[in-house]
Formats: C-alpha cells, structure tokens, sequence
C-alpha cells in the first residue's frame, strides 16, 4: 500500500469526514489534514478527532503530497485559485464531485503545471451531510470513478498511486473519460435526484391534497422519493448548473417516455404498459445482480 505523507481533505462534510475516518482507521498517511469554511465544523472535525484541523490553506497544505477537494461542485472555482499558491510541486490534486468535465477545465486552469490534476468521483453517499454523518465504511464494495487527463509518465505513476489509495478506502476503480462521466451520472444519479425533488414539491403543491395526508399515507414508492429529495441543496443546484448539457440531454429523452406512457395510459393501451414496467423489472434484476442493492424489502432501508 502506497502512504502519503500528508492528505489534506478540503471540506469536511459526509465524503470528505468518511475518507479522514477511513485513512486514519488504515493508517495510509502520516499526517490527515483537514479544513472547512464553516469554524463550526472545523470545531465539530476536532471533537471527532478526524485528524489536524487547520485555520488556513497555507498551513493546510504545507507538505501535502495528496490533496481532495471535497467541496461543492459550484466552489471548485474559488477553492481552486486560493489554493493554487500553496501546492508543491509534485502534488496529486484530486476531487470527489459529482460532475468532471466542468470541474477538469477548472482544475486544470488554475493549478500549477508541475502539479497533478487527477479528477476523481466515488460513487458513495447518503441524504444525509455533514462531519457527523460520516463514516469510514462509505466507499466498501462502491465503485469510484478517476477520469486522468493526461498519458505522461509521471502522470500515469501519479495516476497509480491515486488508485491505490482509493482501493485501500475500499473502492472498486474505473477509469472514465469525463464527457462519458458526465452523461453517464445524469442517468444514473442527476436525473433520478432531479425527479425526486420534482415528484416531492409536486405533492406539496397539489391542491387536492392535503400535506398531512401524503405523509400519513406515503407508500414505498413516495418514501424513496423523499429519502432522495433530503439530499443536500446546494451540491445539487451546483451538480444540474454544472453539467447542464447531459441533463437536458437525459432529461429531454425522459420527457419523451414519459409523453408515451402519458399516450399509453390515456388510450387504454394496457400492452405498451405492461411492456415498460417488464423491462423495467428486468433493469432492477440486472442492477442487484451487479451488487449495487439487495433483494431485502425496502421499508426503513
């Protein structure tokens, strides 16, 4: 296993307090450096004792040869140049966020050229944020995707270490080109989120319903759409406004389903239902199959 002598893990919510809980628990770093913009949660970070939590980039940094940007997508940009002046020469320069294409033409525009620009997204989480929220076996068994923008030498020795210490955190490792990622996650990930805050503000705003009886009687279906629709605000404003093309692009297709099944339901044609939800049941078997859920039922999970 590859050790780094400092990682300094910038934003300390629920990925970036899982991979300090992680790397502490596999002691894969001499030191864990942490810092946050919020001093509540710096403070919250050294009651959990997380690791060295700093007050500034330059102290942060010094000595870092492994930084992770776990920010939202939409302060990459700030965080990006305020922290440029600070990096070694030699430093892997990684992310954890949700959208690469975007974030590659930021990252690579303000990081110094001796610098390793090595994008990255873990395919982890929960609805749940914040220090508190994490823990260290978030990425066991979950896939994580490093796009490499570069074939060098040195680059692809930096790419190796990078996914190496990944696979210590428990990650399964793809390699990915970022315009795949990007409309590959809007399937997978952007769009579903995108539904379920659509679905949960409709039912608050139908007028024919009353709140209290969408909550009494939420069925499974609703219930899932409420654990998504908790999930944090603004990763998720930033995540749709940064990867605008391959979301309209899904969301477009989806659109034209949806007319269908609109068409189906309102002309009685029961076959072209009972098609779709066929093919739909044979998605959820593949997506088990490929040990991204179980079969246990889904109440309370």
């Amino acid at each position: 296993m590859n050790k780094f002598n400092k990682i300094a893990i910038i934003g300390i919510g629920l990925i970036g307090s899982s991979i300090a809980l992680k790397a502490r628990e596999i002691n894969i770093a001499g030191e864990i450096a942490l810092y946050d913009i919020d001093p509540e949660v710096r403070e919250i970070a050294r009651e959990l004792k997380l690791g060295r939590v700093y007050e500034n980039f330059a102290e942060l940094l010094r000595g870092a040869d492994l930084v992770i940007l776990c920010v939202p997508c939409g302060a990459m940009e700030a965080v990006s140049q305020q922290i440029a002046p600070f990096l070694k020469a030699g430093t892997i320069l990684t992310d954890v966020g949700s959208v690469k294409g975007e974030i590659v033409k930021i990252l690579t525009a303000n990081a110094p050229e001796n610098v390793f620009v090595i994008p990255g997204h873990p395919i982890a989480g929960t609805e749940q944020s914040g220090p508190r929220a994490g823990f260290a076996e978030l990425f066991d068994g979950r896939w994580c995707i490093i796009t490499p923008i570069n074939q060098s030498e040195e680059y692809l020795a930096a790419l190796a270490k990078l996914s190496d210490f990944w696979t210590s955190l428990g990650s399964k490792i793809e390699l990915m080109d970022p315009a795949r990622h990007d409309l590959v996650l809007a399937m997978t990930s952007h769009i579903p989120h995108l539904i379920a805050f659509c679905i949960v503000n409709t039912a608050e705003d139908t007028e024919t319903l009353s709140e209290s009886e969408v909550v009494k009687y939420s069925a499974g279906g609703f219930r899932d759409f409420t654990r998504i629709a908790a999930s944090d605000p603004t990763m998720w404003r930033d995540v749709f406004l940064l990867n605008k093309d391959a979301v309209l692009d899904i969301l477009g297709r989806f659109s034209e389903d949806l007319t269908a099944l609109r068409r189906a339901i309102r002309w009685d044609d029961g076959d072209v239902l009972f098609d779709v939800i066929t093919r739909a049941r044979r998605m959820r078997k593949e997506v088990i199959d490929a040990g991204q859920d179980s079969e246990k039922p889904n109440f309370g999970r």
